[in-house]
């Protein structure tokens, strides 16, 4: 975890919309690089920060960073940090000053939880958790490694999410049982408002209220 009153480096990876809101929740003394393998935005300056190439990343001079992979897509995130594991770098967690997680929680490396967002008791997280403002994640909920929750997600208790899930901005996920968890499979994508009311398979994507598998239209 990135400890707001010890100087850290750190290597924010993405420069889009999101990585450019983790920045702000880091502590002003925190020495901030953002990382990009796009060559045309390598060398900029973003927020004031120069961008650096993963091999300026890797380098000597720069390697000591803690990486946060500010990427909202989970396959991409799930590669960029098998990259930087193989480079032997290690990962930071970001936790905005208005995030609460109240009671014993598991929660995994690379995780960014945002401002306003909770995480309540017994909730087992697995890595690069991304949870967005005004995201909750409800008691005893499991949830797998690589996910994403856009803001505004409501994820109530007993729920069940698997790996590289990306739950839309404003869904709603119903309560399961003890037991008998409401469960998203892996890969899975629940639409922007979508309310989940039973289980969604692996690689469907839903939507709608109540949330069903969206239709391809046909010419």
């Amino acid at each position: 975890m990135i400890d707001a009153s010890i100087k850290t480096r750190i290597a924010i990876f993405g420069v889009g919309g999101f990585a450019r809101e983790v920045a702000p929740l880091l502590n002003p003394a925190v020495d901030i690089a953002f990382v990009s393998d796009r060559p045309e935005e390598q060398g900029l300056r973003v927020h004031g920060r120069t961008v650096l190439s993963f091999e300026q990343l890797i380098s000597p001079q720069e390697n000591d960073r803690e990486v946060v992979v500010a990427v909202g897509s989970p396959q991409a995130r799930s590669a960029i940090a098998a990259r930087c594991t193989a480079a032997g770098l290690a990962f930071g967690q970001t936790v905005a000053p208005t995030h609460r997680t109240l009671g014993p929680c598991q929660i995994g490396t690379g995780a960014v939880l945002c401002d306003h967002s909770i995480i309540t008791s017994d909730a087992k997280i697995g890595h690069h958790f991304h949870l967005n403002i005004f995201s909750y994640v409800a008691h005893d909920c499991i949830i797998g490694n690589y996910v994403t929750f856009a803001p505004n997600v409501c994820c109530n208790g007993n729920v069940r999410i698997d790996d590289m899930a990306y739950i839309g901005a404003g869904a709603i996920i119903r309560e399961g049982g003890p037991g008998a968890p409401l469960h998203i499979g892996a890969g899975a994508v629940i639409g922007m408002g979508a309310v989940v009311t039973k289980d969604v398979p692996a690689g469907a994507t839903v939507v709608g209220n109540p949330a069903k598998p969206m239709r391809t239209s046909h010419r």
